[in-house]
């Protein structure tokens, strides 16, 4: 009666031990401080003052709008070639590996196994009988060479969630470095176009200090020739030599412009010393651009970097998932099939099988506090990657309302500065017609040409900065990304 007791109070024990391990969920602490919301949609709108020309969502290849063969060959470059676009195309690919990496972890696991091991046994161990030479039982001590050959196997079955939760993890980070690649293949194209439209207009300004250049030396000449004749004072050659020398600092400054812009432009796009071209002056674009009617929803969708935010987010949501998992039970089981024997010799025999089946069923219950320190840390990055996200949304709402304004303030400029410009015209050709009829000295006449060259230089540096800001506008808005990226 009394043994008979036993295996009621060990079954008791046991009972009593897996209701407390169950219970161990208990232990999760809260995070101190709460999980922040998302930012509401309905705060991505331009403010009122903000008018442009409606327009759509900028194309997959955005650049074509500006219809300058020059401009798509070194995109295209670029695209190819671009070290940050190779840089973010291989974190997409280590991301991916990972994925599977993790993803393994959920399947069966299965090894063939083979193993000789050459074994001294000590007398004293807990194999110590043996280490005596008895072969007629079966003891051949104290060497042996013990042979395994065999299949081993194990799976963990995922009851809570844990090792889906860390999938679930893995794909946000994938998909976020994918978001990545698409933001950086944006910022590369849109640098390359800025870029390149910033040297077409130092080109066009380097052809108008050049004609104002040409307009100088007639000018110096004349001025030389009435000095050496007694009919000019010579401080008025010297102040027309000081305008020249000016001039031609300026037409150096933007000759070095030019070709620093070119440097940049090499090393953005990930060109050889030989592999950029020569770029010609070509017209620049009079294209418009506007913003879409709505921007909301459209605009967190169609702007890569704020999908990778929103796939952090999701990605650290689920890593809460996985460490509140892990405070509960894990259930695997292992098993290995095959043959071992003391003896080689006696490895392949009937007798030599071998079979285990290890079910194993763990809870941590005293960890020193790691699983809720893992949890705190996980409630944090999750909170960390919210407000992160938040601050990218009122960011690109910025970007967009920011190019915005400059765009209508430079549409603003322009009729005036055409105003201005035709004005200066009307002076020059009343200038000229004076100098046909004998009223005007050769060297006024061809100077009053400059101001219409300067108010020209105007002009152009406002259509340079129109189509800087259509540009940024076209970056804010995400250039051609969308859902279907």
């Amino acid at each position: 009666m009394k043994r008979s007791g036993w295996p009621r109070r060990i079954g008791g024990v046991l009972v009593a031990a897996a209701v407390y391990a169950l219970s161990a969920c208990a232990l999760i602490r809260q995070p101190v401080a709460p999980t922040p919301p998302m930012i509401d949609p309905s705060r991505v709108q331009l403010a009122k003052d903000i008018q442009l020309a409606e327009d759509a969502w900028p194309q997959a290849r955005w650049w074509t709008r500006y219809q300058d063969p020059q401009l798509d060959r070194l995109i295209d470059f670029a695209r190819a070639r671009a070290p940050a676009i190779h840089v973010a195309r291989a974190r997409v690919e280590q991301a991916q590996a990972q994925l599977d990496a993790i993803k393994s972890g959920t399947r069966l696991q299965a090894i063939a196994l083979g193993l000789v091991n050459r074994d001294h046994v000590s007398a004293n161990g807990f194999l110590g009988a043996f280490a005596h030479d008895e072969p007629a039982l079966g003891l051949t001590g104290p060497w042996y060479s013990e042979g395994i050959v065999g299949v081993g196997a194990r799976y963990d079955f995922d009851i809570w969630g844990e090792r889906r939760a860390a999938v679930e993890a893995a794909v946000g980070m994938r998909n976020a470095q994918q978001a990545e690649r698409a933001a950086v293949e944006l910022i590369v194209t849109t640098n390359t176009a800025q870029l390149y439209f910033q040297i077409q207009t130092l080109l066009h300004q380097e052809t108008l200090l050049q004609e104002a250049h040409a307009i100088l030396e007639t000018a110096v000449a004349s001025h030389e020739a009435r000095a050496a004749r007694g009919l000019e004072a010579s401080p008025r050659v010297a102040e027309q030599r000081a305008l020249l020398l000016q001039l031609e600092q300026q037409i150096n400054l933007t000759h070095a412009q030019i070709r620093a812009q070119r440097e940049v432009l090499r090393a953005l796009i990930g060109a050889g010393p030989d592999e950029l071209p020569d770029l010609t002056i070509a017209p620049l674009p009079s294209s418009q651009l506007g913003t879409p009617a709505s921007l909301s929803y459209e605009l967190l969708a169609r702007r890569p970097d704020l999908q990778l935010m929103r796939w952090y987010v999701q990605s650290s949501a689920s890593g809460i998932s996985a460490a509140k998992a892990a405070f509960y039970p894990s259930l695997d089981i292992k098993a290995f099939l095959g043959l071992d024997s003391l003896h080689m010799s006696d490895l392949l025999q009937h007798g030599s099988r071998q079979v285990n089946v290890v079910p194993g069923l763990t809870l941590p219950i005293f960890d020193g506090g790691r699983l809720n320190a893992n949890l705190q840390h996980a409630h944090a990055l999750n909170s960390e990657a919210i407000e992160q996200y938040n601050q990218a949304v009122l960011d690109a709402v910025r970007e967009v309302a920011v190019a915005g304004v400059q765009l209508q303030a430079l549409a603003q400029q322009e009729p005036l500065q055409v105003a201005k410009l035709h004005e200066v015209e009307v002076v020059a050709a009343s200038a000229q017609a004076h100098y046909e009829r004998g009223l005007l000295s050769r060297a006024d006449a061809a100077t009053v040409r400059l101001p219409v060259i300067a108010q020209e230089a105007e002009l152009l540096t406002i259509h340079g900065n129109q189509i800087a800001q259509q540009i940024r506008l076209i970056q804010a808005l995400g250039g051609g990304f969308g859902p279907e990226s």
